[in-house]
């Protein structure tokens, strides 16, 4: 499959994504009216079915939500697939097939950096993983400084929005030049803009 094929079908996926989101929102926002969730039991105390709530259209909400996040993690799978075909997968093999043999032979690899963070939002995802500011991405998932073609950070936002509510292992370079792994989980809700809740800019040496 040609990159650009790939890339068509990455935003095939993704829109169908948004379209499991928008579904998934529209049902829970019926269990929401019904001032109920997944678990709130459906019977009164004598086990019959409770008057104040529209009991068969929860039921049907409940069984389409659980439908509907079975579907979001297939689709996930396959978009991460699918990003792996987009950010060259043949060099990626070859890095971690370099890496293999340097660490075999005891050496670091030593991954460019290719982004900087430029600010951390208080209690945002990337804060709570001890992301920092002025830190140095040296790689993001699988994402490394030769997933990028140009300047544009594009690629990472794309993952970043496939990945949400999974998580990322990240490799930062300090200023100490100690290097930092961690682990994010995209979400949204968490009190500010964005998944992440932080500002990453281009680097170059």
């Amino acid at each position: 499959m040609t990159n650009s094929a790939s890339a068509d079908q990455v935003r095939s996926l993704m829109a169908r994504k948004d379209a499991i989101a928008a579904e998934m929102e529209a049902q829970f926002s019926i269990l929401q009216s019904n001032s109920v969730n997944m678990d709130t039991p459906l019977v009164d105390s004598e086990g019959f079915p409770r008057a104040d709530i529209d009991v068969w259209a929860v039921r049907h909400a409940r069984v389409r939500i659980i439908e509907l996040r079975n579907d979001h993690k297939a689709l996930m799978d396959k978009i991460m697939l699918a990003l792996q075909e987009v950010y060259d997968p043949d060099q990626q093999s070859q890095d971690a097939s370099a890496a293999n043999s340097e660490a075999a032979n005891g050496s670091d690899i030593a991954l460019q950096p290719f982004a900087r963070v430029d600010g951390v939002a208080p209690g945002s995802p990337a804060a709570s993983a001890g992301l920092l500011r002025e830190d140095l991405i040296l790689s993001f998932g699988p994402l490394t400084k030769s997933s990028f073609a140009s300047s544009s950070l594009q690629p990472l936002a794309e993952f970043v929005t496939a990945q949400e509510n999974q998580e990322v292992v990240i490799e930062v370079l300090r200023a100490d030049d100690r290097r930092v792994r961690l682990t994010f989980i995209p979400r949204r809700g968490w009190g500010g803009r964005g998944l992440l809740g932080c500002h990453i800019v281009p680097y170059t040496a």
